[in-house]
């Protein structure tokens, strides 16, 4: 920051403003308009008086193909959540409405999830038999307790929570994901039984069964994948997916895939699920309540980061609270609609923005397509070979891999390519939540690490700029014999204070010699706690000591008040703090220039500057 000049011109006079002029309000800080409540409610209304025919036909093909890979995972999930696989079409449907009309993310596709079905399996199993009324009823009431873990976060305003997912945890996040969803696919492609349900053993599974290898299918996902790559790079706007589904659908039909022993989704049930409010007894929804909140952490977990991870790759912007309440939503429909707690599909989202969505009508189209299946088309859907499923998931998560991500992260700092790293591992072998806590843990250590011991600077004055600058970056910097300049470039709190002391010892140590006075830039203290307020007061009486005179140049008025309560300002010394570093230099060079003349017996002389107003 350039120093303010000594005068300023009758030209410069002539344009000022007066500050009670300049902002009207009490505060200089204005936060933005808020939107119209429609716009705050249902975000989707505001994609739609700009919405055009080009973006609903891609919307419309996305819808279905994210339709197309959602009944039979969804079936798949329902029957691993210990209820009917039924039970999982039905939480495709209204969870994926009210999601759509509420969420801020715009790519984000929800419904069925492994990691979730495995999480409500393992609370409803204890207390219903699988498959039975009764369990799909625990699950149906777990769907509620969820959708009030999420309402209760909602109105505690707990969104924050999710800042603290950094940069390097989102790239970590994602690319954990591609992998666990490439892993997840192997047996499909391969035409291999797995049964683990987590990364690491279904890969060990898979290469155990290597043997077992099913020459047809892996014939028919080479070909699947080989096409969809192809396309995305010859045709990227060519609607890849659904074309490779309803091809396979038409070539699996036509020479009977499953009696050629390639594995196809198979019958689907049809119809609508109805509207009914689970009743089961009191003491089952106590016991499901710790389940319920885990659920929602979770999902929670994972959704925000899917979220922000794909609106970040189109410079969106996600509202954490608002994802909270489109959670709450969804998850309570899928309660009254016999379905189970859903959450953030990072395949089926990964599928929706790679067809180049922009906005949660996909969604919207999605559930469409999903209705017209189960009342007409559920026969047609039995005939997709599941390799061609995998392939297309497998597709979408090469795209999820983003190398220029990484060599950012390796361009700015080491430590925040560990962290991703971490993240990324720690998915894949453990989980979403226990990743999430390890690499949000590593995060705030990190942060701790650096104000431990904050950037710090001699200063020295360099004509070019006009500034006082860090010495040992413009060699070229003059300094004042007998005066040291440090800056601190944080707060000084209880982690640095000791650190922050030591350094300005160092500065005293290495400066010109003989040092008289030194100069604390102050500025960018914006804090100092009562830590920081003691490591200053010893500060002043061991340069004291040692014949040094300790003065502050810009300190900001709010850590002025701080000293001025704790007693500092008056040991110190009111007249020692100046509003510039220039100022500070000048005064301190004229009182070594004083004292001098005193021990000599002459008049003192005055201070010189060269031609910027910078002592010499």
């Amino acid at each position: 920051m350039r120093e303010e000049p000594a005068s300023e011109s009758a030209d410069q006079r002539s344009r000022w403003v007066p500050a009670e002029r300049a902002y009207a309000e009490a505060s200089p800080f204005q936060q933005p308009r808020p939107e119209p409540l429609l716009g705050r409610t249902i975000p989707i209304s505001q994609d739609l008086p700009e919405y055009r025919p080009q973006t609903g036909r891609r919307d419309v093909v996305a819808g279905l193909t994210v339709a197309a890979l959602a009944i039979p995972s969804a079936l798949a999930y329902g029957e691993l959540a210990g209820v009917s696989p039924a039970n999982g079409l039905y939480a495709l449907l209204l969870p994926t409405v009210a999601f759509a009309l509420l969420a801020s993310s715009k790519q984000v596709i929800v419904g069925p999830e492994g990691s979730t079905a495995a999480l409500i399996a393992a609370a409803v199993l204890p207390l219903a038999v699988a498959g039975s009324p009764e369990a799909a009823e625990l699950a149906a009431m777990l769907g509620l307790l969820v959708g009030g873990c999420y309402l209760l976060a909602w109105i505690a305003r707990l969104g924050w929570i999710a800042d603290y997912f950094s940069r390097p945890v989102l790239i970590g996040y994602l690319h954990g994901v591609a992998v666990v969803l490439i892993i997840s696919q192997l047996g499909k492609l391969l035409g291999v039984p797995v049964e683990a349900r987590d990364p690491i053993p279904q890969l060990v599974e898979v290469i155990r069964e290597l043997g077992e290898v099913n020459g047809a299918t892996l014939a028919v996902s080479a070909v699947a994948l080989i096409v969809l790559l192809t396309l995305r790079y010859v045709m990227p706007r060519f609607p890849a997916a659904l074309a490779v589904v309803l091809g396979a659908i038409l070539v699996s039909w036509a020479l009977d895939f499953e009696a050629n022993d390639i594995a196809v989704v198979g019958d689907i049930p049809a119809g609508l699920p109805r509207i009914d409010v689970p009743l089961p007894p009191l003491k089952h929804v106590v016991e499901l309540l710790p389940a319920a909140f885990g659920i929602f952490l979770v999902t929670f977990a994972d959704g925000i980061l899917t979220a922000r991870s794909f609106a970040g790759r189109h410079g969106q912007h996600v509202r954490a609270g608002q994802e909270m309440l489109a959670f709450a939503a969804s998850n309570a429909a899928a309660g009254i609609s016999q379905g189970f707690p859903i959450g953030a599909s990072g395949s089926r989202t990964a599928v929706n923005d790679a067809m180049g969505v922009r906005t949660q009508v996909a969604g919207l189209a999605a559930a469409a397509a999903v209705v017209l299946v189960l009342l007409f088309l559920t026969e047609p859907i039995g005939y997709l070979p599941k390799a061609v499923l995998g392939a297309v998931i497998v597709s979408a998560a090469l795209g999820l891999i983003d190398r220029p991500a990484w060599q950012g992260l390796w361009m700015v700092d080491r430590t925040e390519v560990a962290i991703a790293a971490v993240t990324l591992g720690g998915v894949v072998i453990f989980g979403v939540l226990e990743a999430l806590t390890v690499a949000v843990g590593l995060t705030i250590v990190d942060v701790v690490r650096r104000s431990a011991s904050p950037h710090d600077a001699v200063l020295g004055w360099v004509e070019r700029l006009g500034r006082y600058a860090d010495v040992s970056v413009h060699r070229s910097a003059k300094v004042t014999p007998g005066v040291v300049v440090y800056r601190l470039d944080d707060r000084l709190f209880f982690a640095n204070a000791r650190y922050v002391t030591g350094r300005v010892q160092e500065a005293v140590r290495g400066a010109f010699p003989p040092v008289s006075w030194l100069v604390f830039d102050a500025e960018a203290m914006t804090h100092v706690d009562a830590s920081g307020l003691e490591a200053l007061r010893e500060l002043t009486q061991s340069l004291r000591r040692e014949g040094i005179s300790l003065v502050f140049a810009r300190m900001k008025d709010s850590t002025r008040r701080t000293l001025d309560e704790a007693g500092l300002t008056e040991e110190i010394g009111a007249e020692r703090f100046y509003p510039t570093v220039r100022v500070a230099v000048t005064a301190c060079s004229a009182a070594i220039a004083t004292e001098r003349s005193a021990a000599a017996g002459t008049e003192p002389a005055a201070a010189q500057e060269d031609e910027d107003g910078a002592p010499n």
